[in-house]
């Protein structure tokens, strides 16, 4: 099994919006279509610092029992509502990694704010530093190694939901008990999330 390592934060989303009065914008889309109507009125603004957002740990797997590091998920359909982007902030730890994996259905955009990466992405292979962007289209393989002495901060931007529904099955919130998965409930997730994920056998 093979996960994503992401890291940071403290579950405090910051929201405003139309939940507790009445929204002046509503009224501009009266003459919409139900199915439009929704999108626009369910999206909820957010402003969230560096550690905020919903903090997770990636549980434990066969072969490595002991927890795996902590990410924050900031923007999906679950925070904030948006249905077209998913956002979210990691650190990989000193000789960590993200493993090889693809993206069947979505883009992503990894941007790294600190630390020195070896990033494969489809036949290209590259040693990165902070300020460094990677650009991932759907079905390409992508592989980062932490080279340097410091932890890389990075960030991520899918262009659709679905792999933020992987990484919450795979964790607990921080904070909670943490139970390793079983070999059973490992592949069961992978199959259920394949859509979504697809790591590269060793």
């Amino acid at each position: 099994m093979r996960f994503v390592p992401l890291i940071l934060g403290t579950w405090a989303v910051l929201m405003c919006g139309c939940a507790s009065k009445p929204c002046s914008t509503i009224s501009h889309v009266e003459n919409v279509p139900v199915s439009e109507k929704a999108t626009a009125t369910s999206a909820t603004p957010l402003i969230l610092e560096k550690d905020e957002g919903e903090r997770r740990v990636v549980r434990g797997w066969p072969g490595h029992p002991d927890p795996g590091e902590t990410f924050i998920l900031k923007v999906d359909p679950k925070n904030g509502g948006s249905q077209d982007l998913v956002f979210i902030s990691a650190d990989i730890r000193p000789g960590g990694g993200i493993d090889a994996h693809r993206h069947p259905n979505a883009d992503e955009i990894l941007y790294f704010t600190s630390g020195t990466a070896r990033v494969h992405v489809g036949d290209l292979v590259r040693d990165v530093h902070a300020g460094a962007t990677v650009f991932i289209p759907a079905g390409t393989w992508i592989s980062v190694s932490n080279i340097g002495p410091d932890p890389i901060s990075s960030v991520a931007i899918f262009s659709a939901p679905g792999f933020e529904q992987f990484m919450r099955a795979a964790s607990a919130r921080e904070g909670e008990r943490n139970v390793p998965m079983s070999k059973a409930e490992n592949d069961e997730l992978m199959k259920e999330y394949m859509d979504a994920v697809v790591y590269k056998e060793p």
